[in-house]
């Protein structure tokens, strides 16, 4: 069950992201009155949900009164929900305390999706992330230290071709230090262009030019291979990806590189999505 706490992202600067660029999805938190009845009013529509997700791009913006309220009524109204997650950018993590944060967790608030992107500064000023490499490993610290699970998405191809190499392996180190939960990585597309995302490579110095399907696929070998992963279960299997590949890391590891060098090196011998099966 998804209930909208806020419309659109506080952030929405990163130029590669479109999906709250239209007039309606300019950011605003909803009215707390507004949530609260559609919460209780949940409870007596459709089966026994167990999972709720907390919409739109980052809820976990809302201060954390606004959340306890929200996550209260959730315990009041369902409950039989076992967990609540939302996305989250690192900035919302950082600038709760982690007493903040562990009262959410107690309050059910069990995994918090967090869009990383990249583990590469030129990277993530190239494309106005407004995050760095240690801001956010300090968020996904902060989560793992307060009990809330973290699943963490990363942009295949986000690099462009001029900084794949270090976007994979920067990329690798920082989920090595955090160690996250979840991991999963998504192929970069542009339905609505990608001028901002040259003008911001640009700004920043560099080219940008998108990879090709084999590129990606070394792109993705290097990052898989550079990561020393204890217990994360990964995912590559969102539809903009073209081969999609399920395991844990680090006990799948040699498995997924083997099927990505068959990918690289015989993509003939194995089945990939095709252009049209691919979308966001």
């Amino acid at each position: 069950m998804i209930f909208q706490v806020t419309n659109g992202c506080s952030w929405n600067n990163c130029t590669f992201c479109d999906m709250y660029t239209q007039p309606q999805k300019k950011f605003r938190a909803r009215n707390d009155d507004e949530v609260l009845a559609e919460i209780r009013n949940a409870a007596a529509v459709g089966p026994r949900f167990e999972k709720v997700f907390l919409a739109d791009g980052d809820a976990l913006v809302l201060p954390v009164r606004r959340l306890e309220n929200i996550l209260l009524q959730i315990r009041e109204s369902l409950p039989w929900v076992k967990r609540v997650g939302a996305y989250c950018l690192p900035r919302n993590i950082r600038k709760k305390s982690l007493e903040d944060l562990q009262c959410l967790r107690e309050l059910g608030l069990g995994i918090a999706y967090v869009g990383a992107e990249s583990g590469d500064d030129d990277v993530l000023k190239a494309i106005s992330k407004g995050e760095t490499y240690q801001s956010t490993l300090e968020a996904l610290l902060k989560l793992k230290a307060a009990g809330i699970s973290s699943s963490v998405m990363v942009l295949n191809g986000m690099g462009g071709r001029s900084l794949s190499h270090q976007h994979a392996v920067n990329t690798a180190k920082l989920m090595t230090e955090a160690q996250p939960e979840f991991l999963s990585t998504l192929v970069v597309s542009y339905p609505l262009g990608q001028k901002r995302v040259e003008q911001g490579f640009e700004d920043a110095g560099f080219d940008y030019e998108l990879p090709d399907q084999h590129e990606l696929f070394v792109e993705l070998r290097t990052f898989i291979d550079s990561l020393e992963l204890k217990d994360t279960v990964f995912r590559s299997d969102h539809a903009s990806n073209y081969l999609p590949l399920k395991g844990n890391l680090g006990a799948d590891k040699q498995a997924l590189l083997a099927q990505l060098d068959t990918a690289i090196n015989k993509p003939d011998s194995i089945r990939l999505r095709q252009e049209w099966q691919r979308g966001l």
